[in-house]
């Protein structure tokens, strides 16, 4: 294994062990189904969220059929950027697919287990008695834009990788 993959496959377990382990304190040991929301700063609460659908909502259905296309685009998609990732030719293109399929993985495993993916972090500010608030998400979530903004910079403004010979 090059250090560049090793690098990839150290960044998608990272991002899985911290969005499992976060959920597993959330929903076991602060117990947040039950408590409700918890305000942690003026702009951001820990609140529950099952997400049955994809990003920002689409496709909301809870039918076990939709559920299993799901999981299927999922996999599928896992398995086509761990090809784009063993092929990678750059450090940081390498660990930001990384970042994404572990991303990937941890939701689709809140699918496997129960049905929806679990999101817990809500930021939110009062502006004049207006509240603006941006989707709830999870650890995974910001992997796998984290990822997304990494590849695009490696894209667009990363070193060029050096020629094969």
């Amino acid at each position: 294994m090059t250090p560049h993959l090793r690098a990839g496959v150290i960044a998608a377990i990272a991002a899985l062990v911290a969005d499992q382990a976060s959920k597993l304190w959330l929903l076991n040991v602060l117990d947040i189904a039950h408590r409700g929301a918890i305000k942690v700063a003026p702009f951001f609460d820990l609140e529950l969220a099952w997400n049955v659908g994809i990003s920002f909502g689409w496709l909301q259905s809870d039918s076990p059929i939709a559920q299993v296309g799901l999981m299927a685009v999922k996999v599928v998609a896992v398995i086509v950027l761990a090809v784009w990732m063993a092929r990678s030719r750059t450090y940081l293109a390498t660990v930001a697919l990384g970042l994404i399929i572990g991303g990937a993985v941890g939701n689709g495993i809140d699918r496997f287990l129960h049905g929806a993916v679990v999101d817990f972090a809500h930021f939110h500010l009062e502006i004049s008695g207006i509240r603006y608030s941006w989707y709830v998400f999870n650890l995974a979530d910001v992997a796998i834009v984290a990822g997304v903004a990494a590849l695009l910079y490696d894209s667009f403004l990363g070193i060029p990788a050096a020629k094969a010979p």
